[in-house]
């Protein structure tokens, strides 16, 4: 039997000011957006934003709603926006940062298995991959690629077997 090892890169640093400018303006941006969320239920604010190829970035942030689960989470707002807005622009990257009672998180949250799905689509979509920052107070983690988050994905390859 053979048996093959799944390695997952991810790349942590302590402070936002180890980033790249482009990279700190995104999670600025992501930052923004979480402040303007909509999440009286959970009080689980989560911002998050785009870095499109033509250089526009594009917000979303968690709109929760009394009928569960009729609302959606930030990425997915994002995504769902640019793909409307700018149907011909790959994603480069995504920053994605929550708060709660008042302060950020110290450690970064990672996307939920469904925005994590709809990351994978866009990145096959383009076929180009997603950088993902995932930022906390004390602590950033970047993937450079949503198939890092998701090694063992579903995609429409499988639909065809």
């Amino acid at each position: 039997m053979k048996k093959t090892q799944i390695i997952t890169t991810v790349y942590e640093y302590d402070s936002i000011d180890e980033l790249s400018k482009e990279d700190q303006a995104l999670v600025n941006q992501a930052k923004d957006a979480a402040h303007r969320s909509y999440a009286p239920y959970s009080k689980f604010n989560v911002g998050a934003a785009l870095l499109l190829d033509n250089g526009e970035i594009v917000q979303g942030n968690n709109q929760e709603n009394s009928a569960y689960p009729s609302g959606l989470c930030a990425e997915r707002v994002a995504v769902f926006y640019a793909n409307a807005k700018y149907p011909d622009v790959p994603v480069k990257a995504i920053a994605i940062t929550s708060r709660t009672n008042g302060s950020f998180l110290e450690t970064p949250v990672p996307p939920c298995g469904s925005c994590r799905q709809v990351l994978l689509e866009t990145e096959d979509r383009y076929n180009q991959p997603i950088r993902v920052i995932l930022c906390g107070e004390n602590k950033i983690r970047i993937v450079e690629s949503i198939k890092q988050l998701l090694p063992l994905f579903f995609d429409k390859e499988m639909l065809n077997e």
